[in-house]
């Protein structure tokens, strides 16, 4: 498994320092459960930016896409 250094502010490694006490999770799980946390969630913001950018992509009102799902 590949390793990386991390360079923390005072700040930042107070906060994770206080994060690993309370969840008695080590320095590596909760920065790995970040990292996939971020990245799930820049996938979404990258699709829904491309999206919104597609000029071939319609664009529904909120109204519109609860009557297509049902609610």
């Amino acid at each position: 498994m590949p390793t990386i250094a991390v360079r923390l502010s005072k700040g930042e490694s107070k906060a994770l320092n206080s994060v690993v006490r309370l969840t008695e999770r080590t320095k590596t799980y909760i920065l790995r459960e970040a990292l996939r946390s971020y990245l799930k969630e820049y996938v979404d913001y990258q699709i829904a930016l491309d999206r919104l950018n597609d000029k071939d992509d319609a664009i529904i009102s909120t109204k519109e896409m609860r009557k297509l799902i049902g609610i």
